[in-house]
């Protein structure tokens, strides 16, 4: 099991496209977004458990500022993160691909210190002359199945060129997922065999954060799926399995650097979207 899929992101003036028949892969979610009336973008986009991928195929670059700085990038790829982003751009046109940290583990081909911290990385780095190709072909291509495709092809490829993450560290991140982020650590560890030190620098090594951190982020992409529903902060703190009101806010205030009000307000609009 995986993170469940964000909601699609439909804003008025802007195409959205997504593979008719869905991607052969499990963890993938692909979409196209073209800014169809020039709106342009400016997007915060909050923390949440995948890892995301964007090829912007148009003639800007995007925009992307984080905790790790401000950049203008023509590829993005972006690990589980620990803090808001925003990203802005003009003529938007872009795939975008996202990915569980399963997935991302042997498509991406990250770095551990890479994955550390949400960090924003440039693909042209990861994927070199591949990524200059993929682009291109991205961009000739006629119409959006055919990129969908053109992705498939490439993902495929990749995933099955490289080595695959230890299946330890899988079952403990999907146990995660499965419980909505309500575990305890010492249970991941004896579930799957392993000493906590060891559970927790091999999951550290291949997700990126350890796994206390990344079930603080499972519970917290369920809150903003509450918060932005409308939901009562006291409730959502019952239902997502804090201990108590305050326990909430103080992790909105860690991932989003806002109250769980202030959230509520915006994360309809642009949380976990580009």
């Amino acid at each position: 099991m995986e993170a469940d899929p964000p909601e699609a992101w439909e804003p008025p003036g802007w195409e959205v496209a997504r593979p008719a028949g869905g991607v052969p892969f499990a963890g993938v979610e692909v979409a196209g977004f073209r800014d169809r009336d020039a709106l342009g973008l400016d997007a915060r986009v909050l923390p949440h458990p995948l890892v995301t991928v964007v090829l912007e195929l148009g003639e800007d670059s995007l925009t992307v500022e984080g905790a790790d700085g401000r950049r203008e990038l023509r590829g993005v790829g972006a690990g589980l993160s620990l803090g808001p982003t925003r990203i802005r751009g003009r003529g938007i046109d872009c795939v975008e691909v996202r990915l569980s940290p399963v997935t991302a583990y042997s498509a991406l081909d990250l770095s551990p210190s890479d994955r550390e911290g949400g960090a924003v990385i440039d693909l042209a780095h990861l994927w070199g002359r591949q990524e200059a190709v993929l682009r291109e072909r991205l961009r000739a291509a006629p119409d959006w199945e055919a990129r969908f495709a053109l992705l498939a092809e490439f993902l495929a490829e990749r995933l099955g060129s490289r080595a695959a993450m230890d299946p330890e560290v899988v079952a403990a991140w999907r146990h995660i997922v499965a419980r909505r982020g309500q575990v305890r650590v010492g249970d991941l560890a004896a579930s799957c065999g392993w000493s906590r030190k060891r559970l927790w620098s091999r999951f550290g090594a291949q997700i990126g954060m350890t796994p206390k951190r990344a079930a603080m982020l499972v519970r917290f992409d369920r809150a903003v799926s509450g918060l932005s529903a409308g939901r009562d902060a006291a409730e959502v703190a019952s239902a997502c399995g804090y201990a108590d009101q305050p326990h909430l806010h103080r992790d909105v205030r860690h991932f989003a650097a806002c109250t769980p009000a202030e959230l509520r307000l915006t994360a309809g609009e642009h949380s976990s979207k580009t």
